[in-house]
């Protein structure tokens, strides 16, 4: 074959920096001479390419023509000598052509040749002509065929149009695969004409919804959901970008919210919701009420009709199983199994749906619980995200497997320490990502049943950081899809070094152009010598501060002679990119008063107040919270500080808080006065004289959840 001679017969790699290419090609050579690109260019293909022809010249500002073909094109066609999704692009003096064995490679070619022009190609304005691109040859195919990204619109609702521009992104980077997250405990966003009340009513949650708000927008009835319609619409907008759409309707746990469309699916049993102020918690499915099967048919037959991918995604994560030990249908059901065992409960269900898929002319894909016992089909196909073991342990079984595991493609996990996002599963950036390395023992067998990588994006925080803004979603996956891309497409054998080089000198100004508000890594800021100095990693970004108690942004130039050093945040920028804020040392300086913790809620057994007097870890109440509930830190002594942050729920995100309410301090220890409204259940206080007690006073009837977190006061002194 032509194609695979040429690969063989290659001695250069290209290195990132060099192609100027993400994902780097598997072979760039230059050539001699230069092609001159103006508006008068023609875009030429057969009448079956007309789509593809379209745009690429939409992107260009030029004309397709699918029946002549002029001097000076760029030429597409297919070509049977190609693998699936590889490609050539030559650019030559007198033309360009992409050639390609299918859709998919050919629509790669065309986004390696959209990196080769200036980013303003990125842009409504479209680049400025004429443009002389240096002669070369890019001969390409991808390191694996599946190569993915989910997105999480359950927990926060994202749009038909935020879902389009997050897969032209996507789609840039030669990311095929887009796992679209559409259920879960808090939201169900997709239209069931056989019962349009799982949307109508499940799509939304706060207000008179019957589905309570545990993440952000309190006080407002918040939600939506896609039509049939507009999922179509969707569908055939990633297919044109070569991206396969995989829906998920997670099953049988992750399913609060349809239990309260449709309580009757819930176990045969009555839960103790005094905690929760009466709202019934539970959230899997009765595995033995045979009415919950036909319900789930109507539902995932039309899911089958209307997606073509041969996957439906069902989900099999994070089951508390406990619920079906208290179900007596469900212990009948495990006797007649002749197991004890709840969680051979889940093999059956996942079973019976399989099935149900099957009839549809559809397969499985689970998360890796789901196939722990090894009981399901080796058709179905498995999503490997709680770590490298899991994948493992689903290739030795001989499931296809999904790489994603969270400590390195779980994209809603901080970047560093101080930053916005989760950390249960790691800390880390684009590099941990682009490092990423499969166990060197796996056997061929094994690395045989691995499809593919793929990156998440969980979306519990991002209801609480403007989610009408795709400030927030960047921030989190970008560059941290470029290292995904890079890995799934091409590996990362020329090491981070010369990654992050092609970042910084091409690929930043890309996505700046592409509109992406990305991530630069933080400035590192120290302090010697009375002088504040401020150095960056990405060299060319711009270095700005903020004082404290200022709104005033000034630009650094050279090193800050200052005695309070405590007072400055930094942070970079370049394009559309930005760091988040860091600040030297002492701004970081915290004391520890001795301390007592009451609440009017009661205590946790299990995670007592006492967390919070040491200063350790957080606490928990023994119930939610109601209108004038309060939570008092009592001082031993009167405490001088320059601020105090008091804070419920989790570090990470605004979940078990107090939602609405306002803070008290008081200067003797018995009269308080208010000073603050509470901001998603926290504030932040500056005394101007020492404090004895603060209070935090709930106005809230509940916050969703069956207790209230407390963390510990974070206290910077006077310096």
């Amino acid at each position: 074959m032509r194609f695979t001679t040429l690969l063989l017969g290659l001695l250069c790699v290209a290195q990132g920096a060099v192609a100027g290419i993400l994902p780097t090609p598997k072979h760039d050579r230059q050539l001699d001479g230069t092609f001159r690109m103006d508006a008068r260019t023609v875009i030429c293909c057969r009448p079956e390419l007309a789509p593809w022809g379209l745009y690429l010249a939409e992107r260009l500002h030029v004309a397709c023509d699918t029946i002549r073909t002029p001097e000076h094109p760029v030429v597409l066609r297919i070509a049977d000598e190609y693998p699936e999704e590889g490609y050539a692009l030559r650019i030559l003096p007198s033309h360009v052509e992409i050639e390609a064995g299918d859709r998919g490679g050919l629509f790669n070619g065309i986004q390696s040749l959209l990196q080769l022009l200036p980013p303003e190609v990125y842009t409504a304005a479209g680049p400025t002509y004429p443009v002389q691109l240096a002669c070369r040859e890019v001969i390409d195919a991808p390191r694996y065929a599946y190569r993915g990204m989910h997105l999480d619109v359950a927990r926060t609702w994202i749009g038909p149009q935020a879902v389009k521009r997050y897969i032209d992104l996507l789609s840039y980077h030669k990311i095929n695969k887009l796992h679209l997250h559409l259920t879960d405990d808090e939201g169900w966003r997709i239209e069931i004409r056989s019962h349009p009340e799982l949307a109508l009513v499940g799509g939304f949650r706060g207000g008179d919804s019957p589905v309570r708000p545990v993440y952000g927008k309190w006080n407002e009835k918040y939600g939506g959901y896609f039509t049939q319609e507009e999922l179509r619409d969707l569908i055939d907008y990633a297919a044109l970008r070569n991206i396969e759409i995989i829906p998920e309707i997670d099953l049988p746990g992750h399913s609060r919210n349809i239990a309260r469309v449709h309580p009757e699916i819930l176990c045969r049993y009555t839960p103790d919701t005094a905690a929760s102020n009466g709202y019934d918690e539970r959230s899997a499915w009765c595995v033995a009420r045979e009415a919950n099967y036909d319900l789930l048919e109507d539902i995932l037959r039309e899911v089958c009709a209307l997606f073509p991918s041969p996957y439906i995604h069902i989900g099999g994560d994070e089951v508390e199983v406990s619920q079906w030990s208290r179900c007596p249908d469900c212990r009948a059901l495990m006797q007649r199994l002749g197991t004890d065992d709840p969680h051979r409960l889940e093999d059956h269900f996942m079973g019976r749906l399989s099935e149900i898929l099957a009839r549809c002319g559809k397969r499985p894909a689970v998360w890796n619980e789901a196939v722990r016992s090894g009981e399901l089909a080796r058709t179905t196909r498995v999503h490997g995200w709680e770590d490298v073991k899991a994948c493992r342990e689903a290739v030795a079984m001989g499931y296809p497997t999904v790489v994603m595991p969270a400590q390195w493609f779980y994209f809603d996990m901080r970047q560093a320490p101080r930053e916005m996002g989760h950390s249960w599963a790691a800390v880390f950036d684009a590099r941990k990502t682009y490092e990423f390395e499969l166990p060197a023992d796996m056997t061929p067998a094994e690395r045989a049943c691995i499809v593919g990588l793929q990156g998440a994006f969980w979306s519990e925080i991002y209801v609480s950081h403007e989610p009408e803004k795709p400030d927030y979603l960047d921030f989190m996956c970008y560059p941290r899809i470029c290292a995904l891309a890079e890995q799934a497409w091409h590996g990362n054998d020329e090491g981070w070094t010369c990654f992050y080089d092609g970042l910084r000198a091409e690929h930043y100004d890309r996505l700046s152009a592409m509109g992406v508000r990305f991530r630069l890594f933080p400035p590192e800021v120290t302090y010697e010598e009375g002088l504040l100095r401020v150095t960056t990693p990405d060299d060319g970004a711009g270095i700005f501060y903020m004082m404290e108690g200022d709104t005033v942004v000034h630009r650094y130039t050279r090193p800050l002679r200052t005695d309070a050093p405590h007072r400055y945040l930094f942070h970079t920028r370049w394009g559309t990119g930005r760091s988040a804020e860091v600040g030297a040392p002492a701004y970081y300086r915290t004391i520890t008063p001795a301390l007592t913790l009451t609440t009017s809620m009661g205590e946790s057994r299990r995670i007592p107040w006492s967390n919070v007097d040491r200063y350790r870890t957080f606490a928990r109440t023994a119930r939610t919270c109601r209108p004038g509930d309060w939570i008092l830190y009592r001082f031993a002594e009167p405490v001088r500080c320059r601020e105090i942050y008091l804070q419920t729920g989790h570090l990470q995100l605004p979940k078990t808080i107090v939602t609405s309410g306002y803070a008290e301090v008081s200067y003797d220890g018995q009269h308080f006065e208010r000073v603050a409204e509470l901001d998603q259940g926290s504030v932040r206080l500056h005394p101007t004289r020492p404090l004895r007690a603060v209070r935090i006073v709930s106005t809230c009837e509940d916050n969703g959840c069956s207790f209230v977190t407390i963390q510990p006061p974070q206290i910077k002194p006077v310096l």
